[in-house]
């Protein structure tokens, strides 16, 4: 049977509950991970999204801060969590569905403003917690699993409105796509993003600095959906909805789809 898995950086669950509601009620997506969800995990408004059926949930939270939630349809085992980096932040959580997948929902850190280490503490924190990904998946290679979340690096040129333009800019330097490429490689994860639509520029945030977002579409794909390469060739109809972004008060993120024939 399919199942269609949605995740999504809500910029508060709590705030944008409804917006959450409307997706839910529109796409009926079987899954949807959230991040940025800026709750205590009794604070999420589970009863409201249970009244469409998703009554499962499988979360982390911390005031005001980080997050991050596994709704779902279906029912879901805890499949526990990582403090990558040692940060003491709410930015993992697993999940296992009855099919044996399991699936982990990320908010890796933005990294600050300034792409140098040495004077910017945050950037070394995401630095750092990439690379606590990648010796992880080496020292033991994930099986039948599906990686989503707001990874906050958008890898190639066409995942940016500028290439050149955003080489020192903080989601898209060198240094941090060779960070994601070995967390990439080291899990053996496919890109089903990119597998299913490998050509041409595709965002999943625009700035609210932007006056008009959707006429300037300076985007980046900084949202992502992962699969093992075991199952990576059961997935399919991958899309992003656009749409999402204008919404009334909207997240700056849209929501990212994928559908696996699992």
């Amino acid at each position: 049977m399919p199942f269609v898995i949605a995740t999504w950086n809500i910029n508060s669950v709590r705030l944008r509950q409804e917006l959450v509601h409307t997706l839910l009620q529109t796409e009926q997506p079987d899954v949807l991970c959230l991040q940025e969800c800026k709750s205590p995990v009794d604070k999420i408004p589970l009863d409201v999204f249970a009244q469409l059926g998703y009554s499962h949930m499988v979360a982390r939270g911390q005031k005001g801060y980080n997050g991050v939630a596994i709704l779902s349809r279906f029912p879901i085992e805890d499949a526990g969590d990582c403090d990558w980096a040692g940060l003491g932040h709410a930015r993992h959580v697993a999940a296992r569905l009855d099919n044996g997948v399991t699936i982990h929902n990320f908010y890796v850190p933005a990294g600050g403003d300034v792409p140098n280490r040495a004077v910017n503490e945050k950037f070394g924190q995401k630095l750092d917690f990439l690379t606590e990904m990648r010796d992880a998946y080496r020292a033991e290679a994930p099986q039948k699993s599906i990686l989503v979340g707001d990874l906050n690096i958008a890898p190639r040129e066409d995942d940016v409105w500028n290439h050149k333009q955003l080489l020192k800019i903080v989601s898209h330097t060198p240094v941090e796509v060779e960070h994601l490429g070995a967390v990439q490689d080291a899990g053996g994860w496919v890109d089903v993003t990119r597998q299913d639509i490998p050509e041409g520029q595709l965002y999943s945030w625009w700035s609210y600095r932007a006056k008009d977002w959707d006429a300037a579409d300076k985007g980046r794909r900084l949202d992502h959906i992962w699969a093992t390469s075991d199952i990576a060739n059961a997935a399919h109809g991958s899309k992003i909805l656009r749409d999402v972004r204008g919404w009334e008060k909207p997240s700056d993120h849209a929501p990212v789809f994928a559908t696996f024939d699992l």
